[in-house]
């Protein structure tokens, strides 16, 4: 089985290197064993994508999980200030006894 070399892009400075491939219409690729990545269609500059993965790997466009890194943050700072607080008001309670 022949394969072709994939081009590898240097992104800019301090980001990780870029496998581009390139692929037509129900064409796919294989990431691992586990999860392939198909063209479905391409209309004009919009390419449609399925993607077949097990149940227990997330997948989501980009945008939505940069929504969800930042809600997690903002609760792990939240429960960092909560946290701080009780830590704040057990040393009160611990000088004062």
């Amino acid at each position: 089985m022949g394969s072709v070399p994939a081009k590898v892009f240097e992104g800019t400075e301090g980001a990780k290197p870029v496998l581009v491939l390139t692929r037509k219409s129900n064409q796919s690729i294989m990431i691992g064993d586990d999860i392939e990545v198909s063209v479905l269609s391409i209309m004009g500059e919009k390419v449609r994508i399925g993607i077949q993965a097990p149940r227990d790997v997330p997948v989501f466009r980009k945008e939505v999980y940069l929504e969800i890194q930042q809600e997690r943050a903002a609760e792990e700072a939240a429960k960092g200030g909560a946290r701080a607080e009780v830590d704040a008001a057990l040393a009160k309670l611990k000088n004062s006894a």
